[in-house]
């Protein structure tokens, strides 16, 4: 369950988008695991002018809580520049029941720089330098602009790296189908490196699909987020 959870938070995706006036969003969406309702994804974000704020909780609930209580709560922020998120300041605090941890990173020229990161964990021969991450967006900022809503026609558009401080991977989008007013999109989720040889040889590669619906002002919004987990078959749907 940690992990499922861990992977949707760290889901990266991200939409070409103009920036304009302050427009707010408050989403949420329901965890569902082999039928069973298991945690919640909410997320309040906004875009003001060329600046984006969003903080977002992901928990376990239902009999999923009862089993065994996992967080993670986590903040962004940053700019919106030609069209991209540009984060500028990250943090997230996980509880997984067991072991409770820390993560706060800051962007110099949108390079990435680890300022903390608790418990503390000794040097893998597999980490990566964080110094080789330019250009990537942190977690929660990634699940903001996926799920946030998008102008007709924007959907499925989607190449995006991703690091979350230790880990590096890649999203994408694309093969828009329509059906009625709905449009589905095929997407891949890819581990790219400072995974271990045991993560990488089990799965790299995740298949999944978003499932856009017309929102109020001719927008689309994202009512389904369908994958194939380690875990089984897992959706996201919106409240």
């Amino acid at each position: 369950m940690t992990r499922i959870l861990q992977k949707l938070a760290g889901a990266a995706l991200v939409v070409a988008m103009t920036a304009g006036a302050a427009r707010a969003e408050t989403v949420s969406y329901d965890l569902i695991l082999k039928g069973f309702n298991a945690g919640t994804l909410s997320f309040d974000g906004r875009i003001s002018g060329s600046s984006y704020a969003v903080s977002g909780v992901l928990k376990t609930s239902g009999l999923a809580a009862f089993l065994k209580k996992v967080r993670y709560d986590a903040t962004s922020k940053g700019r919106v520049s030609k069209g991209r998120f540009v984060p500028t300041e990250y943090s997230e605090k996980a509880d997984t029941g067991k072991r409770q941890s820390e993560s706060v990173m800051g962007y110099v020229r949108g390079v990435p720089q680890v300022k903390t990161y608790n418990p503390p964990r000794a040097p893998r021969d597999f980490d990566i330098d964080p110094a080789s991450q330019g250009g990537t967006v942190d977690p929660l900022t990634a699940l903001f602009a996926t799920l946030r809503d998008v102008d007709a026609g924007q959907e499925c558009q989607i190449k995006l790296p991703m690091f979350d401080g230790r880990r590096a991977s890649q999203i994408s989008t694309a093969a828009p189908q329509a059906t009625g007013d709905s449009v589905t999109c095929s997407g891949e989720y890819r581990r790219i490196a400072g995974f271990s040889a045991d993560d990488m040889a089990e799965k790299t590669r995740f298949p999944f699909t978003l499932t856009f619906q017309p929102a109020p002002g001719g927008k689309m919004q994202v009512t389904e987020v369908a994958m194939d987990t380690l875990f089984g078959k897992a959706r996201l749907t919106r409240r």
